[in-house]
């Protein structure tokens, strides 16, 4: 600390330092002398200047995560064969950086840029020997990612929900590392040379990280062991895994297009109960949840929780949030999807690979059963390979009809055995003699145990709909209003029976002028709609005339009367249908485009200018009131001089990233520098050792956000990946970065300087 001796300002009176609790620690702290100060006020501060320094880290390494994303987010234009036509080659642009090459490199960087700075700062400002703060708060991280982080995950996943390591292979190769740099750091740390580093374990010891990138990549890319399928065999299959939206963005420009928003709309249906606003959020939450996200997007969302600032996820009320899961279940309900399930024939439908591996799935997508028949048949099919048994579960999920009352619950593992292509599974349904609306709810497949041979087909989520048969119905349109295009030509109106489907019943209907013209604008139509016994839907085609010209939205009116055989009109027994002209229609499209790119564009980490960021950082959940929390003003209070702080940093769009990069990794330094003061003195002051105190408190601080972002991983990933993959490559990481850079530095400090010294004492030598 230099000179311990200080003269008190206005007196003779000199003060030594040495005769004070923990006056000898600390590189930069303490700022003034508070070594007088009684022991417990010392404590409380520098425990709240820990917490503190913590929150201001993970802030700053949010900024230095979205640089990051930048640099790995860039693309090269390459060529590319045209899913829709083999022949035809495209351009499109690919990323740069390999995933695994950049989450072992860059993203743990990021996610571990505390403890690995620590270790270089604390080993450089103790004349390059090691320290217990930098070595400690790495073994400390390692074991709370290991033990707490996994647990955290494990609980955050719903009871019965399942989470897989999809790329396994590179787990395995980043686990095996971890556990060898325990091992190597105990060979060489007490077997070797006890409590001391060596220039050639140090160069071992950085040597591993390159290594472990390399073997890393050259797993994933199959090198050790070679697959027999073509490269574009794997792009096959790895399109016939995608959801369309996500086909869309490989394929198309990286903004939502018009005919996106046309899809969509019709996906959900003509709402009116829904504004163009509400829409546009629904798309872009459907968009977001589709797109493959790296740990760093995770990690940013979990720091920006943590501090009440914007998310990186679309955030929406419960309504839309309801609609969004509903739309969700009926798109995985169904095997023919009117959003291009099948864009590339029946090659999406084969994921047997050519017959080497068994699939399986539900014949169908969606089954009705009438309550009085008590039983519906659901048929399990499998294709592919047949010689072998299959293994699988299949559980029944409450939809709006419920397990006990309505039908009786299904948890069972099912095997089917050698070349048996198809099994019967019987559902019971509870017939109770009362009158209900029809009921819903869904049956699941899914795998048991481990099958290398054994794989889930499209359909593994079938809806099955309990159609009340103890009175008549009643009738209805499907939906109040019809939006279509001028050059539609002819389409279908659904008229759907429901809350009995007892007898044969009938129904007349009509079209009628509003400001549409019959013969000019449609044809106009009547007649009977006859439902058997048990009938539930009918549609009457409709047929628009597009005279070609330019004119204003018209609108006629269907209805429906006269029903006979006991049934009732429901609620919409009329519809409107309204004939937009297909310029404004495309306008309106448009504007829904720009509205949801809008919203993508808000929650972006790389498209931010320093004005942005300013506004964000000054307002709760960066602006986004609307669902802020309480606990989100809470920490927005907290966190806000660092958030206008940090504003200053350089947007992470300039240069390609690598200004933000520097200048937040320069400041990560800065304030682990603080921390390892703090953290130094704090466990002086209580009578801790530098280890315990990393291992603890320094460790649990740093760990913090990746905690959160785990958690999430977990919970809104279908794979375990980003959840617990990063937890074995940041343990391998910390080790052969975090202590064998500081290592690697110390040992060529002394190597150099034992040399300086050999040659001053050959050189004294010599004169003599």
């Amino acid at each position: 600390m230099g000179n311990t001796i200080v003269n008190v300002p206005g007196s003779n009176v000199s003060i030594n330092l040495n005769e004070y609790q923990c006056s000898d620690r600390g590189l930069i702290l303490p700022i003034i002398n508070e070594y007088t100060w009684p022991v417990w006020v010392r404590v409380v501060i520098y425990l709240a200047t820990l917490l503190y320094l913590f929150l201001g880290i993970a802030i700053i390494a949010d900024i230095f995560m979205c640089a990051i994303e930048k640099i790995t987010s860039k693309t090269q234009i390459i060529k590319y064969p045209n899913p829709n036509n083999p022949d035809e080659i495209i351009d499109k642009e690919v990323k740069i950086w390999n995933d695994t090459v950049a989450n072992l490199t860059l993203m743990a960087l990021g996610s571990s840029s505390p403890e690995i700075l620590l270790s270089v700062i604390e080993i450089c400002g103790n004349n390059f020997l090691a320290g217990d703060l930098g070595p400690g708060t790495i073994v400390g991280s390692a074991a709370f990612n290991l033990l707490v982080i996994s647990a955290i995950c494990v609980i955050a996943i719903e009871k019965g929900e399942i989470r897989r390591i999809k790329n396994f292979k590179v787990f395995l190769t980043t686990a095996t590392w971890s556990i060898f740099a325990y091992i190597w750091l105990f060979i060489i740390l007490v077997l070797i040379t006890p409590n001391e580093v060596t220039l050639w374990e140090a160069v071992i010891t950085f040597l591993c990280f390159p290594l472990l990138v390399t073997q890393s990549f050259m797993t994933e890319k199959n090198f050790f062991l070679k697959s027999k399928k073509t490269d574009i065999d794997q792009e096959h299959q790895k399109l016939s895994q995608m959801t369309v939206w996500q086909r869309k963005k490989l394929f198309e420009a990286p903004v939502v297009s018009a005919e996106e928003v046309m899809q969509y709309t019709k996906a959900i249906g003509d709402r009116t109960d829904l504004t163009e606003d509400e829409k546009a959020k629904l798309m872009a939450a459907k968009i977001l949840k589709s797109k493959d996200k790296s740990y760093a997007h995770y990690r940013i969302n979990g720091v920006r929780q943590l501090t009440g600032s914007r998310r990186n996820e679309i955030e929406l009320p419960e309504h839309l949030e309801e609609i969004l899961r509903k739309n969700e279940i009926e798109e995985a309900s169904h095997s023919k999807d009117d959003l291009g399930i099948q864009l590339h024939g029946t090659f999406l439908k084969d994921l047997s690979e050519n017959g080497k591996k068994s699939v399986v799935e539900f014949a169908a997508s969606s089954y009705a059963v009438l309550e009085n028949e008590q039983v519906c048949r659901i048929i399990i099919e499998r294709y592919g390979k047949l010689d072998q048994d299959v293994t699988f579960r299949v559980e029944t999920i409450d939809g709006t009809a419920e397990a006990g009352e309505d039908y009786n619950k299904i948890d069972e593992v099912i095997t089917m055995v050698k070349n048996q292509r198809f099994l019967p599974l019987d559902v019971t349904i509870i017939d109770d003699n009362q009158w209900e609306p029809d009921e819903t709810f869904f049956v699941k497949l899914s795998l048991y145990g481990e099958q290398n041979d054994v794989k889930l087909g499209h359909k593994t989520i079938c809806m099955v709909t309990i159609i009340d048969d103890d009175e008549p119905g009643e009738i209805e349109f499907s939906q109040p209003v019809y939006v279509v295009k001028e050059s539609i030509g002819t389409f279908e109106v659904t008229v759907e029976r429901k809350n009995g489907a007892d007898g044969q019943v009938s129904v007349a209907f009509r079209t009628s002028d509003i400001n549409a013209i019959a013969d000019k604008d449609y044809i106009p139509k009547s007649g009977i709609l006859d439902f058997k016994h048990g009938e539930i839907t009918k549609t009457i085609p409709i047929t628009i005339i597009d005279d070609k010209t330019a004119e204003k939205d018209e609108s006629f009116a269907i209805e429906l009367f006269d029903p006979k055989g006991g049934v009732k009109l429901a609620r919409v027994w009329k519809t409107v249908v309204t004939i937009i002209n297909d310029d404004d229609l495309k306008t309106i499209a448009n504007r829904m485009a720009n509205m949801v790119n809008a919203d993508l564009d808000a929650i972006s980490v790389v498209k931010k200018g320093w004005g942005q960021q300013f506004v964000e950082a000054m307002n709760v959940n960066g602006g986004d009131i609307e669902t802020a929390k309480p606990l989100d003003y809470a920490m927005h209070f907290l966190s806000f001089p660092w958030k206008v702080l940090f504003a200053f940093m350089p947007p992470p769009h300039l240069l390609g990233g690598w200004l933000c990069f520097v200048c937040s990794l320069t400041v990560i330094g800065g304030l682990t520098a603080i921390v390892g003061d703090a953290a130094a003195i704090f466990g002086c002051l209580v009578g801790l050792k530098d280890g315990v105190t990393a291992i603890t408190f320094v460790a649990l601080g740093t760990s913090l956000p990746d905690t959160f972002a785990s958690k999430i991983a977990a919970k809104n990933e279908k794979t375990a990946d980003n959840a617990i993959g990063n937890i074995t490559g940041s343990n391998s990481v910390n080790v052969f970065l975090g202590l064998g850079l500081p290592w690697l530095v110390a040992t060529i400090y002394w190597q150099i300087k034992v040399n300086i010294l050999f040659y001053n004492i050959n050189l004294f030598l010599g004169f003599f």
